[in-house]
């Protein structure tokens, strides 16, 4: 699957998000190993804290149906840049040890960055 693919995936599941506080929607697409995608939008509810990214979702819906091995994600927001996960999404992908990372916008403009670069410091196996 292309760069280009998995982004439109995410725009795609970006029309489901649930952002009422915010107005921010955001959609995300994860490549596992095996060749399936899996996609996810931002889920808000009145206790903020509470709601789950676009990135936390795919993932989680990823690993929910078995999948362990997660090749790529790709991000996609309404941003003048491309869009940039937050923490606790990047923490999750680092746990996942996600190697590709697509942050993308709704203008076209897109990069791939590694966790090493999105995270640099993050925990590995031998702080565990």
């Amino acid at each position: 699957m292309t760069d280009e693919e998995l982004i439109g995936i995410a725009k795609q599941y970006r029309a489901h998000s649930y952002s009422p506080y915010s107005h921010f929607p955001v959609g995300a697409a994860v490549l596992a190993a095996s060749g399936k995608v899996y996609g996810g939008c931002n889920i808000e509810n009145s206790s903020y804290p509470l709601g789950n990214c676009a990135e936390r979702t795919a993932i989680f819906k990823a690993l929910s149906e078995g999948e362990r091995d997660l090749a790529a994600i790709a991000i996609v927001a309404d941003t003048p840049g491309p869009c940039s996960p937050c923490g606790a999404c990047r923490q999750v992908m680092a746990e996942f040890r996600i190697p590709r990372i697509i942050m993308a916008n709704l203008k076209g403009e897109w990069c791939v960055v590694t966790l090493d670069q999105l995270l640099p410091y993050a925990f590995s196996d031998t702080d565990l």
